[in-house]
């Protein structure tokens, strides 16, 4: 719904599942890089010793990084990716880009991120004014920056910490709501944090921020919206940006 109205939407999904994540794909040069990326961030994970992959993710159930990925792909709703941005680039129109937060050509800083407001300050350097935030453990984030909404599905978590968390979707798995009617209210809550309203995690004033270091390949031209591809190569050819 976000998408339709013309946003921009970034998406951080963990490595694992790349072809089924193809499958989903609109273009074939796009496919293809994403299959890059998620090799690149493996190999990586394989060079450090870890991946995304925490302890809290087999104490909620998620028992492989497979399984984690799985779910990380039906929260995307398999829509086709405009493109890929990495932490810092700028998006160039709307739709649903994935974010490649693996490391460089090689493991310089260590252990990759494990920590939500990680994640969460890749995306707001990607320009994301708001975030979403999907959990099962119910960790309570916020950040220094955009706002962060929490979606929760885990009765127990959001009985325990309905004062930290945004949403109920624990309803649709109890046959009390439908999928359609918590993303409509999603959609508008969105809208007004993004109007003003305070979130719950602005109102109990959580400003957490993280800083690390890490190094990103720069992406290629598959990796762009088409449209914005060619805006790129007759900017480049009018002098208007370095090649």
């Amino acid at each position: 719904m976000l998408i339709a109205e013309g946003a921009a939407c970034v998406f951080d999904r963990t490595a694992a599942c790349e072809y089924e994540i193809k499958s989903c794909e609109a273009r074939p040069e796009l496919a293809d890089a994403i299959i890059h990326c998620l090799a690149k961030a493996t190999r990586y994970s394989r060079t450090v010793g870890r991946g995304g992959f925490a302890v809290g993710n087999a104490g909620g159930g998620l028992m492989m990084q497979e399984k984690k990925s799985l779910d990380a792909c039906a929260n995307s709703d398999a829509l086709p990716d405009v493109g890929i941005v990495k932490p810092g680039d700028i998006l160039l129109t709307g739709g649903l880009y994935l974010l490649e937060c693996g490391a460089g050509r090689r493991a310089t800083f260590g252990l990759p991120k494990i920590s939500d407001n990680a994640e969460i300050r890749e995306l707001i350097a990607c320009g994301c004014h708001g975030i979403l935030f999907t959990t099962g453990r119910a960790p309570v984030v916020g950040s220094a920056i955009s706002p962060v909404i929490t979606v929760c599905a885990h009765p127990t978590m959001f009985r325990n910490l309905c004062g930290d968390m945004d949403v109920d979707v624990v309803h649709v798995l109890e046959g009390c709501s439908t999928l359609d009617q918590i993303g409509r209210g999603l959609f508008s809550l969105t809208v007004a944090v993004a109007n003003g309203t305070r979130s719950k995690s602005e109102m109990l004033e959580h400003r957490e921020f993280i800083t690390s270091c890490n190094s990103f390949e720069p992406i290629g031209p598959a990796c762009l919206p088409a449209s914005a591809h060619d805006e790129m190569l007759h900017k480049k050819s009018l002098g208007l940006m370095a090649a």
